[in-house]
């Protein structure tokens, strides 16, 4: 079995997301992750509100995109966090931005509770419910390839959902040393 894991798999993308657009970044292992990669006032890091990444991301969007030259927004998911929160997939279908991606790291756990199995990893199928939900571009891919994906998606109007599988597991990492009220401004203040 590959070792391929979320962290992998950002460390990966981080080079291409990072600075390219406004990242919203779901909680626990995911927002440490990406802060030990490649920390940026781009990045809003989740300290709370499990399953709301890929909404606050998709209202962000939205606002965006009424502006004449819309900053693209990247919300990075997990499998277990968009199952609490499945009505966001139709509402990205059904809104539609254009400006709007959303990384679905589906590792088939709950990974910030110990791994715990999500129902990925038996019969649901995020890939086919986002389809449903109304959005035509939908990408799954395994490991690596997804850098390759999320370059095609940030280089074409959306929204998209990549549905990029992964390993379980999870490095040892302190929490993102910041403060709600300061990752909250020093972001505002990328948004043009």
């Amino acid at each position: 079995m590959s070792q391929y894991r979320r962290y992998e798999l950002l460390q990966d993308l981080a080079p291409v997301m990072v600075d390219q657009a406004l990242i919203v970044c779901n909680i626990g292992f995911p927002s440490q992750e990406l802060y030990a990669i490649q920390d940026s006032p781009k990045n809003f890091y989740m300290l709370g509100s499990m399953g709301l990444s890929s909404s606050i991301g998709l209202g962000l969007a939205q606002t965006l995109a009424k502006k004449e030259a819309p900053q693209t927004v990247i919300s990075i998911d997990g499998d277990g966090s968009v199952l609490m929160n499945l009505g966001t997939l139709s509402t990205i279908g059904n809104y539609a931005p254009s400006n709007y991606i959303l990384l679905l790291v589906d590792n088939g756990a709950y990974g910030s509770t110990g791994d715990q199995p999500t129902h990925t990893s038996g019969k649901t199928d995020l890939a086919a419910i986002a389809r449903a939900g109304g959005t035509a571009q939908v990408h799954v891919s395994h490991e690596a390839e997804t850098v390759e994906v999320m370059k095609q998606c940030l280089s074409n109007a959306g929204p998209h959902v990549i549905v990029a599988k992964v390993s379980p597991g999870s490095p040892k990492l302190q929490p993102v040393p910041f403060d709600p009220g300061y990752i909250r401004d020093r972001f505002r203040f990328e948004i043009t």
